[in-house]
């Protein structure tokens, strides 16, 4: 209740102490003057015996209405504060998801692809005045979600991505690279990035990744490129079952790390290399860091003076104690 109650001139509240030091110092003034008497009987005084009691606090709305007059002299006084935010136009961002069956390889845990999109939920939802998107691309690319600032859009659009071999199997890095500038070549933020994940070597699609990420330069958009992977061998699939279910076998990580620093360095990006899912969890950490909205705070404050309020307390104490003074204890004086 009291959180937004200031004081202009606070150091007129420093008078209170004195108005108590003499307060109680004329106290016990009075109580030493009053002389004691001793008598045999208080029947004659029952009558007054109530005044004699409330005398006393006579001072005391004296002294509360000094009080309540300092108060006001500092000038007390209500503030609110209305916060404001403008934000300056936002970063559009598509995340590009390589859908490839090497994706369900085990070195992350569930796999590649359900590490991936557990951790791409929390970065969508840190990223709260932009606009994201969603491409996926295996053997070739597609937009599973355009730009949107729908974040519960693009989780759910995050979470449907399955690999169901609907498209065809292979890693078109180029194909989907260049889905991902057609998202955002018309793009009117002040940032335009892309984040591009794979696992593997770019074998097939019509597009070179080179070309692409020539388009992605001549828009102005930057693209982090991610290597998704350990080092060495995976538990990954190699074979179909009779059941249509994946045998597993391990087979050698091949990621192409200078096709992919190649990308980020020519498009003014950074490449990553996530081995565990930790790692990847910090890459997109670190990609939060670096791509920044710039949001500017406005705070406006309104003083509403309350003294008068204190004022009117006083004089209404003043009255009210010279009103009992010159009447109901007037024989007391």
């Amino acid at each position: 209740m009291f959180n937004n109650i200031t004081f202009s001139n606070p150091e007129f509240l420093w008078l209170i102490i004195g108005v108590i030091f003499f307060a109680v110092v004329n106290y016990k003034i009075k109580h030493l003057k009053n002389p004691k008497l001793s008598i045999s009987s208080i029947d004659s005084f029952s009558k007054s015996s109530l005044k004699t009691t409330i005398f006393p606090f006579l001072d005391l709305l004296r002294y509360t209405a000094l009080v309540s007059l300092i108060i006001a002299l500092a000038r007390p006084q209500i503030i609110d504060i209305s916060t404001q935010t403008k934000k300056s136009r936002g970063i559009d961002i598509v995340i590009a998801v390589d859908v490839s069956s090497s994706m369900l390889a085990q070195d992350l845990k569930p796999n590649r692809l359900e590490a991936l999109k557990e951790v791409a939920k929390e970065f969508i939802y840190d990223r709260v005045n932009d606009r994201i998107g969603l491409v996926v691309y295996a053997g070739e690319s597609y937009t599973k979600t355009p730009v949107t600032t729908d974040k519960s859009i693009i989780v759910k659009s995050l979470d449907e991505i399955i690999f169901d071999g609907i498209i065809e199997d292979g890693t078109a890095i180029g194909m989907g690279l260049a889905t991902s500038v057609n998202r955002l070549k018309n793009s009117k933020a002040k940032s335009k990035v892309i984040i591009l994940l794979t696992d593997g070597v770019n074998n097939s699609g019509f597009i070179d990744p080179n070309t692409s990420a020539d388009l992605a330069l001549s828009f102005g958009i930057k693209t982090y490129t991610i290597g998704l992977g350990s080092n060495g061998n995976a538990l990954a699939p190699i074979a179909l079952n009779p059941d249509g279910s994946f045998r597993y076998g391990l087979t050698k990580v091949e990621i192409d790390e200078k096709l992919l620093e190649s990308i980020a360095s020519k498009t003014g990006g950074l490449y990553f290399r996530a081995t565990d899912n930790k790692k990847l969890k910090e890459i997109y950490q670190e990609i939060n860091k670096l791509e920044k909205t710039d949001v500017e705070e406005f705070k406006y404050s309104n003083a509403q003076e309350i003294y008068r309020v204190f004022v009117l307390f006083s004089i209404i104490l003043i009255l009210l104690e010279w009103v009992l003074r010159t009447t109901l204890f007037k024989s007391f004086i």
